[in-house]
């Protein structure tokens, strides 16, 4: 076989065994024709097609009632429920392993606790002993991204073949691991791609997106919450994960673009996140040269490694391992138009590129065999998924021990770990910060991603890091009682090191001098973006005897704390609006899926406050002072919000935008006295349409002189403006490419908060910091009888700027009075 032509030193590396998928697929069906009474039911059997097959698709109802018939079937499989998803669907997990290991499912789910937290195991021998008795647990997550349909269907194929294959490979995985499989961590989402798809096939729109966010909250972000955990799913995968089965392999299948690379594997590209333990680095390139060359065995063109997603941003599935001593396997194929083919040109191909990849057709020591174009189906998609599963627990089963092991000792290390004399030995969160609500959701996004955080019962003295937030440096401090403490001696040290620290994006460029664009945000730290003082502690007074500390549980522990409402037994959250004025409130919701629009809502429905969506055609129709006091058009280009999909791709329903009459409409609403508030790129739309008295300073400018990729930079708030309300004087707020206006008039314009004059950068990336030095950061326009607020950053960017919510809820507050 081909496969044994590889060299033999890279096989004993890699651990390659001697099956394949496709010996893989015929093994099953021999041991379903020679035990049929014993097999479960195929998914065809139970469907009606094959997953995987063109212009075919199953629901999340087809595919959850798949699972429970496997689980009825089959002594290997048992299915349970471990959340519920945003819109109340039942969330899953399919625990896949041999009969004997799943009847001690709580046995093996001890030893992961225990190796996972080393300071629960005595001694060496009690190590050995965890080791020796422990399975392998790998975590496989299908089609987060739901328009990424083929992996939610590819999850039952594979249940299928492990629930029915009676080979020795598949033997050796069953009783090595234990796999919990994940048909969709966003079961919603595979509903609306299942509907629109079934609803536009056999139409000119068959294949094209759904015309709304796939997630109702978050969209495409869904899978950049995991570390926020503002989601339910997020909330429920983590819980399961991080509080309940530490796996040591977390895999999550995704697909790409349609023109580059057929399939993506890891080792990522640069650059690495300074917090990811080396040995992780290294077990995540083993994983991913395992599946390229079990691809490439089996003839597969197209597979590429070491481009375009990087290990720098936290934040995702793929991610938030690597700071719980976990190796994070992300992979990326190439898509079809959802579930039907497509054919890709060589023209095309050779257009496509990316970081590590300069074009589609090239070859490299990376991509050594493109392809070459030609017809891509749904199935092609589906037969690699199951290829790579299969290479990931095989290499579980085969290195079990050493999995554990390593598991283990990068925790121990963590605990372990001796801090150098700059970097602390633990934070604080001061009590009496006069932002309790943003204090509970931080320590309970801590406590929910297993971080220990301790409660103060009694003062301690501290000598800290460094200046912070409203206060000059000073070597020494005393913490008052009701604070919190995170120590870094714990196996999580790399996750509060990664989300407490400033991060310093490296100052990346191509060849031509522009800035190489990273993979997602450059910076993100946690008590910067929620406007929290959080101390980095260089030493503590007080002998471990002398403290007197808590160990904090749970979320209701710290809203009772913090005397905040009690989460209540229903779906609401125990969030007192803070616009306490009635305000008839509008928000703009176009067809064209802005995610930004849809975090507004859940910033909205997570504060209590009542708005409603207003969509293309009510702005087209106007009288919107009659109806509103306040409306908000969420970040998006003109061009999106006037024009909005074009009438060739979707439906007449869902295509155009506002048109020049919405906008007309808009003018009206606020010179009859109504509030337009402008997030970010929306700007564009108030300035050019309405000729405010500014200019974006950003615009047109290249990413060789200015380049701000998601990052906290610091403004300078004008405390004396309504607007400022609650809000300090030096606020951090959230830059994503986004704008820095010129004032050309002003006697029109009021300023709130303008960037820095220095020192601008907080955390990420920001090259030419002098194009938005002492730039308007957020104005008050003043027309006719009413106001253009516009806001150059993210207030509420991805759910997470706590800190500059204020602004949001004190601009419509304020309207009250004006209406």
């Amino acid at each position: 076989m081909l496969r044994h032509l590889i060299p033999l030193a890279l096989c004993l590396v890699i651990g390659f065994s001697s099956g394949s998928f496709s010996q893989f697929a015929v093994q099953a069906q021999i041991a379903a024709s020679s035990q049929e009474e014993a097999a479960p039911p195929s998914p065809r059997q139970v469907l009606g097609f094959t997953p995987g097959d063109d212009r075919t698709i199953a629901d999340w109802r087809q595919i959850r009632d798949y699972f429970a018939t496997l689980d009825k079937a089959s002594d290997r499989v048992l299915i349970q429920t471990i959340g519920e998803t945003t819109l109340q669907r039942p969330l899953i997990a399919a625990f896949i392993s041999q009969p004997e290991n799943l009847r001690d499912l709580q046995k093996y789910k001890e030893i992961q606790r225990r190796l996972a937290d080393p300071r629960t195991v005595s001694d060496e021998r009690e190590r050995d002993r965890l080791i020796s008795e422990g399975r392998t647990v790998v975590a496989i997550s299908c089609s987060i991204h739901s328009t990424e349909i083929v992996a939610s269907q590819m999850s039952m194929q594979l249940a299928y073949e492990l629930a029915s294959a009676r080979d020795a490979e598949t033997r050796e995985i069953l009783q090595n691991t234990i796999l919990i499989l994940l048909p969709s961590a966003n079961p919603d989402g595979v509903d609306i791609v299942a509907d629109w798809y079934r609803k536009t096939l056999g139409t000119p729109h068959e294949g094209v997106e759904p015309p709304e966010i796939y997630h109702h909250y978050a969209g495409h972000d869904n899978n950049r919450d995991w570390f926020m955990l503002n989601l339910k799913e997020t909330q429920a995968v983590t819980r399961l994960f991080w509080r309940e089965w530490f796996p040591q392999i977390v895999y999550d299948v995704h697909q790409q673009g349609q023109t580059g690379s057929r399939f993506f594997v890891p080792p990522f590209y640069d650059p690495p996140n300074p917090h990811i333990a080396p040995l992780l680095l290294r077990e995540v390139g083993l994983v991913g040269h395992k599946i390229a060359a079990d691809l490439q065995a089996t003839g597969q063109q197209g597979v590429i490694t070491n481009s375009m997603y990087d290990t720098w941003w936290h934040g995702g599935f793929r991610t938030a391992p690597y700071y719980h001593n976990a190796i994070g396997i992300l992979s990326e194929a190439a898509s079809a138009r959802l579930m039907t083919p497509i054919t890709v040109t060589r023209e095309e191909l050779t257009k496509a590129t990316s970081r590590g990849m300069p074009s589609a057709l090239q070859s490299a020591t990376n991509f050594p065999d493109p392809w070459p174009g030609g017809l891509w189906r749904p199935g092609d998609i589906m037969r690699i998924e199951m290829i790579a599963t299969r290479a990931v627990l095989q290499m579980a089963a085969k290195h079990r021990t050493n999995y554990l092991r390593n598991f283990y000792e990068l925790g121990r290390r963590a605990v372990n770990g001796q801090p150098s004399p700059t970097e602390p030995v633990a934070y604080v969160v001061p009590a009496g910060q006069g932002r309790d609500e943003a204090v509970a959701k931080m320590i309970n996004a801590l406590i929910s991603q297993g971080v220990e955080v301790h409660r103060l019962d009694q003062a301690l003295h501290i000598s800290y890091i460094g200046a912070h937030i409203g206060q000059a440096a000073s070597d020494a401090r005393k913490v008052p009682l009701g604070s919190y403490i995170i120590f870094l001696a714990q196996p999580y040290r790399a996750n509060i090191q990664a989300l407490f620290e400033a991060q310093v994006y490296p100052n990346r460029r191509t060849t031509g001098g522009e800035a190489e664009r990273p993979y997602d945000v450059a910076g993100w730290t946690l008590p910067m973006q929620m406007g929290v003082e959080a101390v980095p502690v260089a030493s503590i007074r007080e002998s471990p005897k002398e403290r007197r500390l808590s160990l904090v549980g749970d979320e209701t522990e710290v809203r009772r704390d913090l005397a905040l409402p009690l989460t209540p037994r229903s779906a609401k959250s125990p969030i007192v609006n803070p616009v306490n004025t009635p305000v008839r409130l509008a928000l703009y919701r176009g067809w064209t899926n802005s995610m930004d629009e849809g975090w507004t809502r859940f910033v909205f429905d997570t504060f209590n406050v009542p708005y409603r969506s207003v969509r293309d055609r009510d702005i087209r129709a106007g009288d919107l002072h009659a109806q509103y006091d306040v409306i908000i058009l969420p970040s998006q280009r003109a061009k999106d919000i006037t024009e909005g999909n074009a009438l060739d791709k979707y439906p007449q329903e869902f295509a155009g935008g506002i048109t020049a009459r919405g906008v007309e409409n808009l003018r009206r609403f606020v010179e009859a006295g109504g509030t337009l508030i402008c997030f970010d790129a929306s700007s564009e739309l108030a300035i050019k349409s309405f000729n405010l008295p500014l200019r974006n300073v950003l615009e047109g400018v290249k990413s060789s002189e200015f380049y701000c990729p998601g990052s906290i930079l610091r403004v300078d708030v004008d405390e004396a403006h309504p607007l400022a309300r609650g809000l300090v004087r030096a606020t951090d707020v959230y830059f994503i490419n986004s704008t820095a206006f010129e004032v050309t008039d002003e006697k029109r314009v009021r300023v709130v908060a303008r960037y820095a004059d220095r020192e601008v950068l907080r955390s990420g990336w920001l090259l030419g910091e002098q194009f938005i030095a002492g730039k308007a950061a957020l104005v008050e326009v003043p027309m006719g009888g009413g106001r253009v607020i516009l806001f150059g950053f993210r207030p509420q960017h991805r759910g997470q700027t706590w800190g500059t919510f204020p602004f949001i809820f004190n601009a419509i507050a304020s309207s009250s009075a004006k209406s």
